[in-house]
């Protein structure tokens, strides 16, 4: 496939690059290691990793692969990678950009596919081989990193180079990639002295075994609920749409699971307290207890990444994550959230308020009752109910108009085309922009399945780059959990759901458009608080009249959703703020706080949920709202790469609200000028320039907070 992919994914794969288990500051970890990595010829004959790809687009032949694959692979491309690395550090001659800096580019081909291959499939096509196997890379891969970013004389190559900078006469690219290695390499820690080094290492590789323990963890308390009806009168108030969505013809029952889109559907639609009530518990308190427990791996977590960050010289793990994003530090994160959070808080409590009087005295509105009346007074208030919206949202149409809007905005168009995925659901499109030039190969996995992880996410079997002229372009997924529809039906779509597909497009779109020549910066690099930016502002586009008259057809008759509907939309769509913002907030709040902790104070911390409340008391939370994700489900942080960094969505959204307000301002949302610097200096320019930079040359200027409060129906001089 020639993947460029290797050092995007050790960026992402592990929560912080960084290694060690080196014998002394001269000698490389991954020599030292050799030995313990062993791969036999007939343990890779017939092995689909071994051969040279002659699939179409240079797609993994998901067909052949199997889970004995993996592990032969990975150790063969390990081996590889070390011998790559060697060649660099053995280098009889002066160090230089292109014997140091672009070897290191070029470094891990094989393991490059593998790794993106592997971890892709076990997030949409898990297995008990493969869960397995995810124990056993994380903490491989991590070992390996750690011996390239510790490593003492790769360093000393790379300072070399880096002290030369000015003199090199490099072109903006090159110097970036420059810079940016060199960077990863002190903030790995590869300045420190060689006992700390190891001492991190060591942390390192603990880490990684607790956070694919919790993701694991995770996954089999999520499928291990099942809600199950089977008294059609416990149905009340479930459209007959959902209802066949989730009827079981082997259980003989209506079976709902805690994906989310289920889950908000059945919380939503359901007249039956009591059964609201059970799946809310089931789904709040997952992995809360019993052998999946991930309490006390989140203080473990916690406590370690702690332990980590002070050995660098930081205060708190918190402080060493934003260090290079837009938001600064803790306190810079912290300061903004609360003044989103002040007016999201009291409306939350109007809308508590307005939910309390529809249901009178007969009981306390409680956590689990939220969705049921939030619609409720939503169809009181503005005759407007998620069922009357769904059939004008079907999937084919939704994604058929999020590819004209890339189209009227880029120039680029989506023509499908027939390849194996690694699943019969997925769809894959030939990517080309107005001159006919392939752009990428985008593919989309919409459906939710035991075999696959919860939520929405883009991702990348292979990455872009164009090092010595060989133009390479990207693999692109993107990644729902829709309710799969009866056979012959359509799949109708909840118009959060249609926000979702949008965002996550724009995250594809952040990949497919890149321009940028090395996999270290190109497609979606940037700091966590700017990469949310490209997805989000294409979500405006979703509401937009003339947008919905382009998809937002109804299923049976192909009309297009009326105008009234629309204004109807419009005007409620700041409905419920209170309610998303509060529960968004509460959870990037404890995200911060977990991360803000020292070593001791986490150390001492002895039940997960008990600080979790203490947090949230703190802020004045009120009971009814949970936090959108509670301590131990809260993958974003604790199996995934926001640690200290959730607040990153509602920090883009300041760029999102910003930057839309452009288009509004041209009086045209597919301005050609202003989409013209918004592909130039957001999507196609990854992480080329700092994110203030790229944002600021789109836009003319910095964004203001004014348009998301606006944006929300808050007052901005709340």
């Amino acid at each position: 496939m020639k993947n460029s992919n290797l050092w995007i994914i050790f960026m992402s794969a592990t929560l912080l690059v960084a290694c060690g288990g080196e014998k002394n500051a001269e000698t490389s970890s991954s020599s030292d290691a050799a030995d313990d990595i062993q791969v036999t010829e007939a343990e890779l004959a017939g092995n689909p990793f071994m051969e040279e790809w002659d699939t179409p687009y240079g797609l993994p032949p998901f067909k052949r692969i199997e889970p004995q694959h993996f592990m032969p692979a990975m150790k063969q491309g390990i081996l590889e990678l070390r011998a790559d690395i060697a060649a660099i550090t053995d280098n009889p001659e002066a160090p230089s950009f292109d014997n140091t800096i672009l070897a290191l580019e070029l470094a891990g081909e094989r393991l490059g596919d593998v790794s993106a291959t592997f971890f892709n499939l076990a997030g949409t096509e898990t297995n008990d081989e493969i869960k397995k196997l995810q124990t056993q890379f994380s903490p491989m891969l991590t070992r390996e990193f750690d011996a390239i970013n510790l490593n003492d004389k790769l360093f000393k190559r790379v300072q070399a180079v880096y002290a030369q900078k000015d003199e090199l006469g490099l072109d903006e690219q090159d110097a970036r990639l420059l810079e940016l290695r060199h960077r990863v390499f002190v903030r790995a820690g590869a300045a420190l002295e060689p006992a700390v080094r190891k001492q991190v290492a060591e942390l390192n590789a603990e880490i990684s075994g607790l956070t694919t323990e919790f993701g694991l963890n995770l996954l089999a308390a999520t499928k291990d609920f099942k809600l199950k009806i089977t008294d059609e009168a416990q149905t009340a108030g479930l459209s007959d749409d959902y209802k066949a969505s989730v009827w079981n013809e082997d259980e003989g029952a209506w079976v709902i699971g805690l994906n989310r889109s289920a889950y908000e559907t059945f919380m939503t639609q359901s007249d039956v307290r009591e059964l609201r009530e059970q799946l809310f518990n089931a789904y709040r308190l997952r992995a809360s207890s019993g052998e999946y427990d991930n309490g006390p791996l989140a203080i473990k977590i916690a406590t370690l990444r702690a332990k980590r960050a002070e050995l660098m010289g930081y205060e708190s793990h918190a402080h060493y994550q934003l260090e290079t994003r837009m938001a600064k530090t803790p306190a810079g994160a912290e300061d903004f959230l609360l003044r989103v959070w002040r007016p999201g808080l009291a409306r939350a409590k109007a809308e508590l308020a307005d939910m309390q009087a529809l249901v009178g005295d007969e009981f306390k509105v409680a956590g689990h009752d939220w969705w049921h009346y939030a619609e409720k007074v939503r169809k009181a208030r503005f005759d407007l109910n998620e069922s009357e919206l769904m059939p004008y949202f079907s999937l084919e149409e939704v994604r058929a108009g999020a590819f004209e809007m890339a189209n009227r905005l880029f120039g680029v168009s989506f023509e499908p085309v027939d390849v194996d995925g690694w699943n019969p659901v997925v769809r894959a499109y030939d990517v080309k922009d107005a001159s006919g030039t392939h752009l990428g190969l985008f593919m989309t996995d919409m459906y939710a399945r035991d075999s696959k992880r919860g939520g929405a996410w883009m991702s990348s079997y292979r990455g872009a780059s164009n090092i010595n002229g060989d133009k390479i372009r990207p693999i692109v997924t993107n990644n729902l959990n829709l309710s799969v529809p009866p056979r012959g039906e359509p799949t109708l779509m909840r118009f959060s759901e249609v926000e979702t597909l949008f965002h996550e497009f724009g995250h594809g779109l952040h990949g497919l458009l890149t321009q940028v020549d090395y996999p270290l910066f190109s497609g979606v690099d940037g700091p966590r608080d700017y990469t949310e930016f490209p997805a989000q502002i294409l979500e405006h586009w979703a509401a937009e009249p003339e947008m919905l008259a382009m998809f937002a057809r109804h299923y049976k008759t192909g009309d297009v959703i009326p105008l009234n509907l629309v204004e109807r939309m419009r005007v409620a769509s700041n409905f419920n703020n209170g309610f998303t913002t509060t529960e968004y907030i509460a959870a990037s709040l404890l995200d911060l706080r977990w991360h803000m902790l020292t070593s001791e104070e986490a150390a001492k911390i002895t039940d997960a949920r008990a600080f979790e409340e203490e947090v949230l008391r703190g802020y004045g939370l009120i009971d009814e709202i949970e936090p959108r994700y509670r301590s131990q489900y809260f993958s974003h942080i604790f199996a995934g790469g926001y640690s200290a960094g959730y607040y990153a969505y509602l920090w883009s959204e300041i760029l999102d609200a910003d930057g839309f307000a452009a288009f509004k301002q041209a009086e045209n949302i597919f301005d050609p000028e202003t989409a013209a610097r918004l592909k130039k200096w957001v999507y196609e320019s990854g992480g080329l320039r700092e994110a203030d930079e790229l944002y600021r040359n789109f836009r003319g200027q910095d964004p203001s907070i004014e348009p998301l409060l606006e944006g929300r129906g808050f007052d901005v001089t709340e």
